[in-house]
């Protein structure tokens, strides 16, 4: 993973204010979080005053307003602005959300945009999500099965095993959830998270994968699971509405059921 260094005063600042057009009628000031590694300057927060009545609706219509016609340094990912690939996850008034389902008005006052935290930052709301994605793959997310797949057709399932995936297959990996986890802030290098955690039991719960015994011991051991403490943040946090925590338990559950 790379590390990225932050000044050795590294409080944050304020930064500039950047005023609404003369004549503005619907101004709402976005306060957004910046840092450049390479300028050696501090972190800072700058305000953005924008004209709602020439802006998109979410949040992300005002990073990309600001970033188009006020401040082209300003540095964020986004891509299918639908909550499908979850690219534009940052904190949002102090709860982590995806900031094309995030709409302005369900904000009071001054709208506050920080990156996920308790993560290294590359630049502004750009988050270093390289060990997160390195956890995925620990876990091997594909189907695994030894015995050959039909030759007419593929492996299929009923419609009650299917439905044991309903809530799992839907997560976009945006990793709201993880970096709301306590438990993740303090061990992210040995436990896993909620979001792989239940990428993990999307996997065991699948009734056409053959590798349940395999994926449960590479699970067992006392960080990698078992650092959840079971506080919800990450269900909480979850901005397509699913439930991690149930997911770790329901592996906790599989680990008991199989001694």
């Amino acid at each position: 993973m790379v590390e990225f260094t932050l000044p050795a005063n590294s409080r944050v600042v304020e930064g500039k204010t950047y005023k609404a057009p003369q004549g503005a009628k619907r101004v709402r000031t976005f306060r957004i979080y910046r840092w450049n590694p390479d300028d050696g300057q501090n972190p800072r927060m700058d305000r953005f005053e924008i004209d709602l009545d020439d802006c998109g609706p979410m949040i992300l219509d005002a990073l990309i307003k600001i970033k188009n016609e006020v401040d082209t340094t300003l540095t964020f990912r986004r891509s299918c602005r639908e909550g499908i690939c979850g690219s534009c996850a940052m904190n949002v008034d102090g709860k982590n959300n995806l900031a094309c389902l995030c709409p302005i008005e369900e904000s009071s006052g001054e709208v506050v945009v920080r990156p996920l935290p308790h993560m290294h930052v590359i630049k502004d709301l750009v988050p270093d999500t390289s060990r997160l994605f390195a956890q995925h793959a620990m876990i091997e997310p594909w189907l695994k099965a030894d015995s050959p797949p039909p030759p007419d057709r593929e492996r299929l399932q009923s419609r009650e095993d299917r439905g044991e995936l309903d809530g799992l297959w839907e997560c976009i990996l945006c990793f709201c959830c993880s970096t709301s986890c306590p438990s993740y802030w303090w061990n992210p290098d040995r436990f896993l998270g909620p979001a792989i955690l239940l990428q993990a039991y999307r996997w065991i719960a699948d009734s056409r994968d053959e590798a349940t015994g395999e994926r449960l011991d590479e699970l067992e051991d006392p960080f990698r699971l078992y650092r959840c403490h079971t506080i919800m943040a990450c269900t909480n946090a979850c901005p397509k509405g699913l439930n991690p925590a149930k997911a770790i338990a329901e592996i906790k559950k599989r680990m008991i059921l199989r001694r």
